[in-house]
């Protein structure tokens, strides 16, 4: 019956996948998005460069048009590829750190502007050339300044974008590793007959889109099939395979984290039932349904590896999608060691929060899959200290989501007294795990950063955080340990250490931007809300330990003393 009810709730977890049912219409487009494009030191479809390229400009991969049409990333991309629009008035480049906009004088309620509106604002100008002075002579940027480089590069790539004449579609005749070249100069490695016919089926395309994109859909998908036939044709040895261009394809249009996190938010809500509901009744479909979440986040990062051809934890988007991952994959270990039910009710929510995090802040995040630096390329070390580091970060938000349903009931549930000792025998071994993990991070880290850069240890702020975190959980494992620090203590830890976990992982690289780490480095986060979460966070903790204490209590009984101590007899 156990099994039964597992696998009806994996089976319920995977219909998940079939949404949208429009997810499997055929596509007239498809041969257009499956174009072999070289590119930032790689071979991807078009359908790829489309997305890279609106989320860069955007901040989204759909863009809703001054008409009030919402389009997606391929279909904006030719628009802006056949400049068949006024891209001077389309309001299509993101700007949304308001102390900027307040500085150049932007509407402050506006996150997105046109390409006039800011190049032709003089205080926005002024900020980037003095950025670029201050850049010369090795000065630290403000965040003004920082933020000012991105919406000038934002401008920079919409501009390279608009009848772009320079986009390597041509592959090379015979090295697989040589340089593509655009239509227009396919004449340095082609006869100019072979070329020909090519050029001829590029006109006709952009024929089509100038007249009106819509009702020539079906020609241009079919233009593009004979098109794509013919440069494949070029180069058959150095032409990407057509298997090869739509995994990548299907990988951008199937959103398998996306999807795992909608998977993992339906596993949390059956969970909750089962509490109520008949208990236990539901538990295994739960974990059947939770599994099928972590095989379709696994699914995910084993396509996105065959894509980069690596680990993907090479960036902030990779990381935060792996500690997801990570959450939920040692919640289940944990689930079906102890079948407590807490766990897979504190990594749920956790693993969904990193999930809609990377999936609807690409200009923060960004997904696209890029060369790795030079620092990086050695496989074997970037595959065992990063995933090490960023596990170990994910046991720490597991153990700090169970220190949250501990603190939960304890103001809502005082009674339960066994159960938070239950709840704190739970969090007292994942914080374990972390612990271990993270000290194995650390080492491997000094082993690899004693082979590329030839020291062990250098007091760089990402180094620092990390053994900064270690400490802080140190001391509650080993208060623990010799009975300094009891059940709440430990959960108080558990919430207040990871702090210093975000400061080591976001902290470094969005606030502090110093180190040798910067090919992890990046900007657009809101350090303000990050900073609000941290203190209702620290306020939920404060009234958690003003109920456990008494505080509330005694601070009441003290003044109905004092009042009755001051009665006239």
């Amino acid at each position: 019956m156990k099994l039964l009810k597992f696998l009806l709730g994996l089976v319920l977890g995977c219909l998940v996948l079939v949404l949208p049912v429009s997810q499997f219409q055929p596509d007239t487009l498809d041969s257009v998005r499956s174009l072999a494009v070289q590119l930032d030191g790689r071979k991807k479809p078009l359908d790829t460069v489309a997305n890279e390229t609106l989320a860069k400009i955007h901040g989204s991969t759909t863009y809703k048009t001054a008409e009030g049409t919402t389009e997606d990333a391929l279909t904006t991309y030719l628009a802006l590829w056949f400049n068949t629009r006024n891209w001077n008035e389309e309001p299509i480049v993101l700007m949304s750190y308001r102390p900027l906009k307040e500085a150049v004088g932007l509407d402050l309620e506006r996150k997105y502007f046109t390409f006039q509106e800011l190049m032709t604002n003089q205080s926005l100008g002024e900020i980037v050339k003095q950025a670029h002075l201050d850049e010369l002579d090795d000065k630290t940027l403000d965040r003004d300044a920082r933020e000012a480089l991105i919406v000038e590069d934002r401008l920079t790539l919409l501009f390279a974008s608009v009848g772009d004449k320079s986009l390597p579609l041509v592959p090379h005749p015979d090295d697989i590793k040589g340089t593509w070249v655009s239509l227009e100069e396919a004449t340095t490695l082609y006869e100019p007959e072979t070329v020909a016919p090519l050029l001829a089926e590029f006109a006709m395309m952009q024929q089509g889109l100038l007249r009106d994109f819509n009702s020539h859909l079906e020609m241009i998908g079919q233009i593009g099939t004979t098109f794509k036939s013919q440069l494949s044709e070029l180069s058959p040895t150095v032409y990407p395979t057509t298997a090869t261009l739509q995994r990548e394809v299907g990988f951008n249009h199937f959103h398998p984290f996306a999807k795992a996190w909608q998977i993992y938010a339906l596993a949390f809500v059956v969970m909750l039932v089962a509490l109520w509901v008949k208990p236990w009744e539901l538990y295994w479909g739960a974990i059947g349904i939770f599994s099928a979440g972590i095989a379709v986040n696994a699914y995910g990062f084993w396509v996105r590896m065959q894509i980069a051809g690596r680990p993907p934890v090479t960036n902030m988007y990779e990381s935060v999608v792996w500690v997801g991952f990570g959450i939920a994959a040692i919640a289940l270990v944990f689930e079906l060691v102890s079948r407590s039910r807490y766990y897979l009710l504190a990594a749920a929510p956790l693993s969904v929060a990193c999930l809609i995090l990377a999936d609807s802040l690409p200009a923060v995040l960004d997904a696209s899959i890029s060369p790795l630096v030079p620092v990086l390329r050695d496989n074997f070390w970037l595959s065992i200290h990063v995933p090490t580091i960023a596990l170990s970060y994910a046991s720490f938000a597991l153990a700090l989501g169970l220190g949250h349903v501990a603190l939960g009931n304890r103001l809502f549930a005082p009674a339960a007294t066994g159960r938070f000792k239950t709840l704190s025998q739970l969090n007292y071994r994942v914080l374990q795990v972390g612990v271990l993990l993270l000290t194995a991070g650390i080492i491997l880290g000094g082993i690899w950063a004693h082979f590329s850069w030839g020291r062990f240890w250098g007091w760089d702020p990402k180094e620092t955080w990390a053994l900064i975190a270690l400490l802080c959980y140190l001391v509650p494992l080993h208060g623990r340990l010799v009975g300094w620090i009891g059940d709440f203590g430990l959960d108080v830890f558990s919430v207040v250490s990871f702090n210093a976990v975000l400061m080591a992982w976001y902290g470094v690289n969005f606030v502090l931007g110093t180190g040798l780490h910067s090919y992890g480095f990046g900007t657009g986060g809101s350090g303000m809300l990050i900073l609000g979460v941290v203190g209702l966070d620290l306020l939920l903790v404060a009234i958690a330990a003003a109920r456990h204490y008494g505080w509330f209590t005694q601070a009441v009984a003290s003044a109905e003393l004092s009042s009755a101590e001051a009665q006239p007899e």
